[in-house]
């Protein structure tokens, strides 16, 4: 394995530097930067521009003067430009993927069959919805009319950078109203592209800005701004709790997507030989860093030793390396921060005295440079270590033993998030009444297809609100109720 990147996308340092505000690239109020890493090889690849707060204001500014023409465009015009968009999403596949190995590591193969296709279909999704979407409907003399929010402050983070980006910025355009996007300032680079991308487009100035920045000064004063009139943010709790806080005085909109502990319940019926495999590289797609990545594997004691050594072949057959090699399957953990994170994780689950089935601390055979972590299967693990309750956001599963389905759905919801989960059974009616008992916002039988429609949002600490579809579309809309509006 080499631990050299031969990535070829190269960062405008015009553009870089450069914020997207009004329509147009311009440089920020107090000239500062932040550096972008290759997590492959540890070296800054890239600076971009530090916000500020007086940036936020600049582009909160145009914003608002967008709104007015914007929210009163007919919905046909938005979709028309949602389309190209999407077309251009597409056409600049190669670019995009090329910029999303390169500032967070993912392997390239999965950022052109994932990453960027998925962010797509976001567009795609939002632009269809403009085509049937009754934004009044006329009832008993009632007008029920749904009307965009106004200025929306978006913040989005490293591990999915591009997905989450037009997770938000699509639906948020198309209901009509106008944004403003923090990037994570640890994968700001695809973001770049995206705003060159919406521009050729030919958005109208103003209805998508960005700012890049650090959650403390962008973060901080998009959340507490007055002119903005709500806030999506997908991140950490702490990010998620200290955004709300500071909404909190405005009485703005706060919706948020959080962290996760997913549990992936393999009922006694299962296939083993399909479901654990399946499990496995569910749980560690995109390095693990999903929030909703099915990091516990609950399954029957009876099956545990046949289920620790399905993972082990499963996790051991991983290919890591280079993020630039068609043959890598995991590329490095995507920044700094966030491999020690992992690596503490690891340590804790020896601690803690569950068993190691493969992987464990350090790097990757054959890396003595970038984050590249060992795929890790711990077993006999207790619902209450630290590894089956912290979110990891690395590639970590936790295979922990039930007796009874009543104890494994126990398991299943014994944890404060309830973002996302899995069950895995033949018997239908069995699967779907375990899902139903299960405390979260999305549930998975059997590994079906994604699907761009179905709402993902969180119970608990797992956020407020839902993104994607119908659902997601509507949380950027204002409901209002016109009474003796007659037939």
């Amino acid at each position: 394995m080499t631990t050299q990147s031969s990535n070829s996308y190269s960062v405008d340092p015009q553009t870089a530097h450069q914020f997207y505000i009004n329509g147009r690239w311009t440089s920020p109020a107090i000239p500062a930067t932040l550096p972008v890493v290759n997590p492959a090889t540890e070296a800054v690849v890239a600076q971009v521009a530090r916000g500020s707060a007086e940036d936020v204001d600049r582009a909160v500014a145009a914003a608002r003067v967008a709104f007015a023409g914007w929210s009163a465009t007919p919905a046909e015009a938005r979709a028309q430009v949602l389309g190209k968009i999407h077309a251009l999403i597409l056409e600049r596949k190669e670019q995009l993927a090329q910029a999303l190995s390169l500032e967070m590591g993912a392997a390239i193969g999965f950022a052109r069959a994932m990453q960027v296709p998925l962010a797509a279909e976001h567009v795609r999704v939002a632009r269809y919805l403009l085509s049937s979407y009754r934004f009044q409907t006329v009832e008993g003399g009632t007008a029920i009319e749904r009307e965009p929010i106004g200025v929306c402050g978006l913040i989005t983070p490293w591990n999915w950078p591009l997905y989450q980006i037009t997770a938000k910025v699509a639906p948020a355009i198309a209901a009509g109203c106008t944004v403003v996007l923090k990037p994570s300032e640890l994968s700001p680079l695809s973001a770049l592209l995206f705003a060159q991308l919406v521009h050729d487009a030919g958005l109208p100035p103003g209805v998508f800005n960005l700012v890049n920045g650090s959650g403390a000064e962008v973060g901080a004063a998009m959340a507490a701004h007055a002119d903005i009139d709500m806030i999506s943010i997908t991140g950490s709790n702490r990010a998620g709790a200290l955004v709300a806080q500071a909404a909190a005085p405005t009485v703005k909109r706060v919706t948020q997507e959080l962290g996760g502990k997913s549990p992936n319940v393999l009922l006694p019926d299962a296939d083993f030989a399909k479901a654990v495999p399946l499990g496995v590289m569910s749980a560690f797609r995109n390095v693990g860093q999903s929030c909703s990545a099915p990091t516990r594997m609950i399954v029957p004691s009876s099956r545990l030793a046949e289920v620790e050594a399905l993972a082990a072949a499963t996790a051991n057959a991983l290919i890591v390396g280079d993020p630039q090699s068609e043959e890598t399957q995991l590329g490095p953990i995507a920044n700094e921060a966030q491999f020690h994170r992992v690596q503490a994780m690891i340590q804790a689950g020896l601690d803690e005295g569950a068993k190691l089935v493969c992987g464990g601390p350090g790097r990757a055979a054959g890396f003595d440079k970038g984050f590249y972590t060992r795929p890790t299967v711990f077993s006999e693990v207790k619902s209450g270590m630290r590894i089956a309750q912290e979110e990891i956001f690395g590639p970590v599963l936790c295979i922990i033993a039930y007796e009874t389905v009543d104890e494994a759905v126990a398991i299943a919801n014994d944890t404060v998030y309830g973002l996302g989960a899995h069950i895995q059974g033949q018997d239908l009616t069995l699967a779907r009444a375990v899902a139903s008992r299960i405390r979260a916002g999305q549930v998975h039988l059997n590994y079906p297809a994604w699907n761009p429609m179905a709402p993902f949002g969180g119970y608990k600490r797992s956020g407020n609100g839902r993104e994607y579809g119908v659902l997601g579309f509507e949380e950027y809309l204002e409901t209002k109720a016109i009474v003796g509006f007659g037939e």
